[in-house]
């Protein structure tokens, strides 16, 4: 699949402007007050700590059932519960071995989350013959590195393929079509999709699928996909994904509804900064928003640029030490602040490295070279380091060794006093009791 070429889309379409008018209430100012910000930090610290960690007990025992005193317990974690991802779109597409491996490297080292793109004139240029095979390649290597794929996304009206029919019939038929094979194709390797991206805006790009679209109405639109991706998949996750965050979103999710219920699982929520960064306050009033119709947030698209004077789709500047710099100081409270909310499940950057970025913005975790900017670093320390169970400690009298854990999948070893060692995985999820029992 080749990179899609998104920049000269947007200036074909005006879109570009339409996505880079940050309402004014969510830019930061210099009226938000550090003291607001600092406090705002200062209560997703706590919900990190009462949302995404939990006691935990190791029992060390022998083989008679007796408690081990004095064993020696090493925890370290394998990899969060939540999803820190990004898009995977430069996957097999850059011009030397040497920068595939470090956009590889670098990639895994940091995320467990990956969104893949599935975008329809791209995707399936030829009608009846989509890309599955680039996506094949993808997911084998995700699968080593033991990342979770999306797929993204399924139903957008934002360009037509080339040989899409002029009929809403046939273009219904393979909509519908579209939605099942994709799904079907790839179920239990990726079991994410954005089903329906960008409801609130149906027809803004002039498309026949917008067209069609809109000659449906936004809700029963998506619920008719959505009925087919539950119909393919039952037990994968689904998303309704947009931009906007005001009330015309929420409406439309809220109306999903068949028996009284929503009839998707995850609430999809684009976070692109180019014209200025959220405040928290606004970040924080967004989460607990959507969080009111009960169901977990994904912050499916995240931008933050690292250049100083953002000059437009075109003429972008370069990323500098200055605007990495405050990229650096600006992400990691933003990341603390969906960490820190209950509601949220994921978060996902857009894109990982500033070449073939959207809009030719410098919004890369990595450079065009693949060397990490200081944004990288920073969520490192804080996805790897300060948000990561790596600890040790001796059993006491009645074998326990006692812990705080992040959830997630855990590799513990033990080594008794007499040199005997045990080493096992398990993993220790949100609402679930944190105790494991180990026989040397």
């Amino acid at each position: 699949m080749k990179p899609i070429k998104r920049r000269s889309f947007l200036r074909r379409t005006g879109a570009a402007a339409l996505l880079l008018a940050v309402p004014a209430a969510a830019r930061r100012t210099a009226a938000a007050g550090d003291d607001a910000d600092e406090d705002l930090l200062a209560q997703a610290r706590e919900g990190i700590a009462r949302h995404r960690q939990a006691p935990a007990t190791i029992t060390v025992r022998d083989h008679r059932g007796r408690p081990v005193h004095g064993a020696t317990v090493r925890v370290e974690q394998l990899r969060h519960d939540f999803l820190f991802g990004c898009n995977c779109f430069n996957f097999a597409h850059l011009p030397t071995p040497e920068l595939e491996e470090a956009y590889r490297a670098r990639f895994a080292a940091l995320l467990n989350y990956a969104t893949l793109g599935f975008y329809w004139p791209m995707y399936e240029p030829q009608r009846g013959v989509p890309l599955y095979n680039y996506t094949d390649q993808v997911l084998a290597w995700t699968r080593g590195q033991g990342i979770a794929c999306k797929g993204h996304p399924l139903v957008w009206d934002f360009a037509d393929p080339k040989w899409l029919p002029r009929e809403f019939a046939e273009i219904r038929a393979l909509s519908h079509g579209r939605v099942h094979d994709c799904i079907a194709r790839f179920k239990g390797r990726i079991n994410y999709w954005d089903v329906v991206n960008e409801p609130t805006a149906l027809g803004r790009f002039g498309t026949r699928l917008g067209e069609w679209a809109q000659s449906l109405g936004a809700v029963p639109y998506v619920k008719e996909h959505l009925r087919v991706a539950r119909d393919t998949a039952p037990d994968a996750t689904f998303l309704v994904n947009d931009y906007r965050t005001d009330p015309p979103y929420f409406e439309i999710l809220n109306a999903l509804r068949e028996d009284g219920r929503l009839i998707f699982d995850t609430i999809g929520i684009q976070s692109h900064m180019h014209a200025g960064t959220w405040s928290l306050t606004e970040t924080f009033k967004i989460c607990d928003r959507h969080a009111r119709l009960g169901l977990p947030v994904h912050f499916t698209e995240t931008t933050i640029v690292s250049t100083l004077q953002p000059s437009g789709e075109k003429n972008w500047h370069p990323t500098s030490p200055e605007g990495e710099a405050r990229q650096a100081d600006y992400v990691p409270k933003f990341y603390t602040m969906l960490f820190g909310h209950p509601a949220v499940e994921a978060v996902t950057w857009w894109d990982f490295s500033d070449r073939n970025a959207w809009m030719g913005a410098p919004a890369g975790l990595v450079r065009a070279d693949m060397s990490p900017k200081p944004v990288y670093e920073r969520l490192h320390a804080l996805i790897k380091g300060e948000w990561w169970t790596n600890t040790s400690g001796r059993t006491q009298a009645n074998g326990e060794f006692r812990l705080r854990t992040f959830h997630g999948e855990h590799r513990i070893t033990v080594e008794a006093p007499d040199g005997r060692t045990v080493s096992q995985a398990v993993r220790w999820s949100r609402g679930a009791e944190h105790r494991t029992f180990v026989i040397v």
